[in-house]
């Protein structure tokens, strides 16, 4: 590993954490708001997914999103992770909107896709890891205000 490598790999961290009943969006992103890691997972394998990234990025904050299963979920990471981290809810209102958009600007259209009006394109794939990103967002304009 490289001094750089080094460097940047001691910079502190912020997990976004999008949960819901069957699906999670995870992000990983710097204080710098460059973006490391995004993914959706099952439910049933986000504390272990968690787990994994705390040891390949020094997360100082995992950033949980305030709707439906987020008290749940805030218990259930203070309980069963190794190290209980510092939690902080966000309002997550409308972020499934912004989200679809965000998901366009990083992997634009091809093919027909291009053709369909914007509010008629659908997203291939689960979208909860781009509302993870958008979370962390939110969180750091918070900070910035």
């Amino acid at each position: 590993m490289n001094l750089s490598a080094r460097f940047l790999s001691m910079q502190p961290t912020i997990l976004g954490f999008d949960p819901g009943r069957d699906k999670c969006g995870i992000a990983v992103m710097g204080l710098d708001r460059k973006l490391y890691y995004h993914q959706v997972v099952l439910a049933t394998e986000a504390i272990a997914a968690i787990e994994q990234l705390r040891e390949q990025f020094p997360i100082s904050l995992v950033v949980i999103g305030d709707q439906t299963t987020a008290k749940n979920w805030t218990q259930k990471l203070k309980t069963e992770l190794s190290e209980p981290p510092s939690i902080v809810m966000v309002d997550e209102r409308y972020t499934s909107l912004e989200a679809r958009d965000r998901y366009w600007q990083m992997f634009p259209p091809q093919g027909l896709q291009q053709l369909l009006p914007r509010g008629l394109r659908q997203p291939p794939k689960p979208i909860d890891d781009i509302v993870a990103i958008l979370l962390i967002e939110r969180y750091l304009n918070r900070l910035a205000q």
